[in-house]
């Protein structure tokens, strides 16, 4: 299932897509599990951010290739950092360059949604906590995360999280899926989640010995070599093998005094 939140009608609602439809459904996400007669036009409706976490889990340094790109040794454990809730986007949604950055990157990756309250996953249970997958932009101030030397900033402005543009129950073996970005049109990542240091699976039960992870929690598994800067006005697309194309612009950022964006 390709599960969605959508907005119609002024509404936010929540659907599976159906080939060029959506299918209404009546729950809200993790719980919805009654399909209604209700359905779409796709190209009709606003498709916001599928889900929304109280978290975004992130990993870094977690490709064989990214690794070496950066000079970096192989983690003995994974590196875990944090993206706050207002950082979220969607498809669609322009990233927007802080006025403060130098250079903003991309970052495509696999990302893991959870579907249920959880806490000390073993391996044997992961699979029960999975709600499903989606494509992500891990967007980047990169001078800044040098300057700061920690990567809060860095990581942290507003839209710098871009889920969507829905979640795939069913991916396939989500550890052999290609993942790949592409800036105006031209190829800049290119790689599989096979060369994942940490898997996925064994990614969601380490994390879950560190915090409890909430339905609609985020984890994003890391990105591979190719990481590169984007300029406004320039068109992004990460897509991930088996689930789809998350496409934004990016704009620059308005001037002093101008209102947050409103996620819904």
């Amino acid at each position: 299932m390709q599960f969605v939140r959508f907005q119609v009608d002024g509404e936010v609602r929540y659907g599976a897509v159906e080939g060029d439809r959506v299918r209404e459904l009546l729950r809200p996400f993790v719980e919805c599990v009654m399909p209604m007669a209700t359905t779409y036009p796709l190209d009709d409706v606003l498709l916001l951010p599928p889900c929304r976490p109280s978290k975004m889990v992130c990993l870094g340094v977690n490709y064989r290739d990214h690794a070496e790109e950066m000079g970096h040794d192989l983690p003995a454990e994974p590196v875990l950092f944090l993206k706050p809730a207002t950082a979220l986007a969607g498809p669609g949604q322009p990233i927007v360059y802080p006025q403060m950055a130098g250079r903003v990157d991309h970052e495509a990756e696999l990302a893991i949604v959870i579907g249920k309250r959880c806490r000390h996953v073993p391996p044997r249970k992961v699979d029960e906590v999975i709600f499903g997958y989606t494509c992500f932009n891990d967007v980047t101030a990169r001078d800044l995360q040098a300057k700061d030397g920690q990567w809060s900033r860095a990581k942290g402005f507003d839209t710098f999280g871009v889920i969507g543009p829905w979640i795939e129950t069913e991916p396939g073996n989500p550890d052999r899926l290609a993942v790949t970005c592409r800036l105006n049109g031209e190829v800049r990542q290119h790689s599989s989640t096979a060369q994942l240091i940490v898997d996925c699976r064994a990614i969601v039960c380490w994390v879950s010995r560190i915090m409890t992870l909430e339905a609609g929690d985020v984890i994003a598994t890391g990105t591979p070599s190719g990481i590169g800067p984007m300029e406004p006005g320039d068109e992004v697309e990460v897509e991930v093998e088996g689930i789809g194309i998350l496409r934004n612009t990016v704009e620059a950022e308005r001037e002093k005094g101008a209102k947050p964006a409103r996620v819904v």
